[in-house]
């Protein structure tokens, strides 16, 4: 049985998860995409995001390995073309 992890914080709003889950599990939640464990979309496309933890950019190869600890503040922000 899981138990969850509270006072997480992910595009400034509150969320509980699951121990053990990682950025690339709450990327893929969050942009409704399969994602591969090195952070890639399985379907081949392009993804377009990045995702910072506690204001520190994760490489996206670091993504299944960055596991969540409570009190931490997620950003997953999605790369815009223009000016």
């Amino acid at each position: 049985m899981s138990t969850n992890v509270n006072g997480i914080t992910v595009n400034g709003a509150p969320r509980s998860i699951d121990n053990g889950m990682t950025l690339v599990e709450i990327v893929a939640e969050i942009t409704g995409r399969d994602l591969s464990q090195d952070g890639t979309p399985a379907d081949g496309a392009s993804l377009g995001v990045a995702a910072a933890v506690d204001g520190t950019v994760v490489p996206r190869s670091r993504w299944s390995a960055h596991v969540l600890e409570s009190g931490q503040t997620i950003d997953i922000v999605t790369a815009v073309q223009g000016g």
